[in-house]
């Protein structure tokens, strides 16, 4: 089928203002030979109006409100068209007009999919979503609607309107325009991937959008630990008594360094968490904040005695609750007070136990991705690379094991 002649003019219906003096604007689409009239059931006063580029002159309030919505009325009429393209079965001006018409209530959108999307995973949190997870979408959400605003002067847009160009130009928004960095960039992507898959296999897009597209490669960036000297630098501090949330905050981190528990694991474990085995070993078992992933550690002394310095039998958690950005700032004064140059977060903690607790000590990789609760081995692998001591020892015993061949050349 040959592409067909396309054309839509806006204009005004100057015989019929209404009580304000405001003029109805009407659309003329213009499909070949065929032609077909419609309301855009928009006014506006009739001095603003530009008719050779079909908009509002100026940036007054009802010129940005009205320039906007027509904005949004000829990307939609645009879809409608390429839709009917894409179809390559013969078709006229009327044809459009039904389909835009038809769809601009009730089409799926973009964002409205999101909203839906969002709606959806708040409704399985708790049940197979952790809550970390939702404001990722969120801000995805926002992201997208900031960028529609800015390139399209427009609340949103049809799945029919999205190509190629719109994923590369929303990457250079967030990278060059927002400034982020390219794994959040990586994450707004793989979501606004799955929220496309999801229009196409309700129907709402007849083409499964960057279906292909692939995302950018994820900087692989090894997990920051403590060494043993700094890890014994902490342990050791000497903190003030009047200090007690300075006390608490490192005592919360050295009980990471001994379990592996994140932050938001650390301050919500009860005592329902701790169970013991037959020889009467204490364990902790509990379930990831971040994955829903069961972690189950075998509690070390230094662990255990911890847990009984802070033992309230009037509180269910085992340690009390410090908020987040203070503690932070609580383990800066740390890093002072111990002399430990460079970076030292909470997580380092996990990090330091994956490392110098558990792998440097023997353990095997796959015991320890138990133990912390990662749902793909891949994920523990990494920590490997920041046992050195581990390397040195194996070729140790390679070199022990293989003092006695002999060469024949």
């Amino acid at each position: 089928m040959k592409e067909e002649k396309f054309k839509v003019l806006l204009y005004l219906k100057k015989s019929t203002p209404d009580k304000s003096g405001k003029t109805p604007i009407m659309g003329r689409i213009t499909v070949d030979c065929s032609m077909v009239q419609f309301s855009c059931k928009i006014s506006c006063t009739p001095s603003l109006w530009n008719p050779r580029e079909s908009r509002l002159n100026g940036k007054s309030r009802e010129a940005v409100k009205t320039n906007g919505k027509l904005e949004k009325l000829l990307l939609s009429i645009n879809a409608a068209y390429n839709t009917l393209l894409e179809r390559k079965q013969p078709f006229n001006a009327e044809a459009v007009k039904v389909l835009f018409q038809g769809g601009m209530a009730t089409r799926m959108t973009l964002l409205k999919l999101f909203d839906r999307h969002i709606e959806e995973m708040k409704a399985r949190i708790g049940i197979d979503r952790s809550p970390r997870t939702l404001p990722n979408h969120v801000y995805t959400r926002d992201r997208i609607a900031e960028f529609i605003k800015k390139k399209y002067n427009t609340s949103d847009i049809a799945f029919g309107q999205l190509n190629e160009q719109f994923i590369r130009e929303f990457q250079d928004f967030i990278l060059q325009d927002k400034g982020l960095a390219n794994d959040t960039l990586r994450h707004y992507l793989a979501i606004l991937k799955k929220v496309c898959r999801t229009a196409y296999k309700e129907g709402h897009s007849e083409k499964h959008y960057f279906a292909h597209y692939k995302l950018p490669k994820q900087k692989e960036s090894t997990p920051k630990s403590l060494s043993r000297e700094d890890f014994e630098k902490v342990r050791d501090l000497e903190i003030p008594e009047r200090r007690r949330s300075h006390i608490l905050t490192r005592d919360m981190f050295l009980f990471s360094c001994y379990t592996g528990t994140a932050y938001l694991d650390t301050v919500t474990i009860t005592k329902d968490n701790l169970s013991k085995d037959d020889s009467g070993a204490m364990w902790l078992k509990y379930e990831r904040g971040k994955n829903g992933q069961l972690s189950r550690v075998k509690l070390l002394p230094e662990a255990l005695a911890l847990i009984k310095k802070y033992k309230d039998e009037t509180r269910n958690t085992l340690f009390p609750t410090i908020h987040y950005p203070a503690l932070r700032r609580n383990m800066q004064g740390i890093r002072v007070l111990a002399g430990i140059k460079g970076d030292f977060s909470y997580h380092m903690g996990r990090h330091s136990f994956a490392s110098l607790i558990a792998l440097e000590g023997g353990v095997p990789m796959e015991t320890v991705s138990k133990m912390l609760g990662h749902g793909d081995i891949k994920t523990t692998q990494i920590y490997a690379r920041v046992t050195p001591r581990k390397l040195f020892e194996d070729m140790d015993k390679y070199i022990e094991a293989t003092e006695d061949l002999i060469l024949i050349l």
